[in-house]
């Protein structure tokens, strides 16, 4: 069996794009093989990875992209069970676009603001787009950074609503752990105690997608 593909993308900079690829792919590794394909010139993803100490490596191996996206995921997928790209926050160079037309699953991770909401709707347009030449692809949104004990507003409920994608009931709130983890190296299933309510967060996405 092929890999299930995931890109995680958003147009928009800042929006926890990284560290959901990273901590997604760590919740994966727990249910097979996985991989990180880093399409993000920033490289972001290969440096977290490479933060990790010799004795406790990151889980899942990280990669960065040598060519076309495409040829890239199907010399993989084979090999591993989930594979899942950590997207530029671009769609001027159209590694977003080659990523969605490989994936089954697209995330976008988003913050609890309509503003950076509506910061997405061309990348919704490409969605649309991609999927007519990907028709199993599914397109999701993932609120993130959610303060602690605070509901959606409901202006970010409404704006939710004018969106053709679903938003995931699973979301992930502010945790000073998220960036604790990647400071180490890390995912937030690997630093114990203080990691387990932000792993159930992350494990809740998971089962959502899969």
């Amino acid at each position: 069996m092929p890999a299930r593909i995931f890109s995680i993308a958003n147009q928009k900079g800042g929006t926890g794009k990284t560290t959901l690829s990273m901590n997604f792919a760590a919740g994966l590794a727990k249910r097979g093989r996985a991989l990180v394909i880093d399409a993000d010139p920033q490289g972001s993803a290969g440096q977290w990875c490479g933060l990790a100490p010799e004795d406790r490596l990151f889980p899942v191996s990280v990669i960065r992209v040598g060519g076309n996206l495409s040829t890239e995921v199907k010399r993989f997928s084979l090999d591993y069970d989930f594979i899942v790209i950590d997207c530029p926050p671009t769609l001027e160079t159209g590694v977003m676009q080659l990523a969605m037309k490989a994936s089954d699953v697209i995330l976008i991770p988003v913050l609890p603001s309509p503003v950076d909401l509506w910061a997405s709707i061309r990348l919704v347009e490409a969605i649309e787009q991609s999927k007519m030449q990907n028709r199993k692809l599914k397109p999701y949104i993932v609120v993130n950074q959610l303060e602690p004990r605070s509901a959606l507003s409901s202006a970010m409920k409404e704006a939710l609503a004018e969106f053709d994608i679903p938003a995931l009931q699973a979301g992930i709130r502010r945790r000073a752990i998220y960036r604790n983890a990647a400071v180490d190296g890390a995912s937030v299933y690997c630093v114990g105690k203080r990691g387990e309510a932000a792993a159930q967060e992350i494990d809740e996405v998971i089962e959502e997608v899969l």
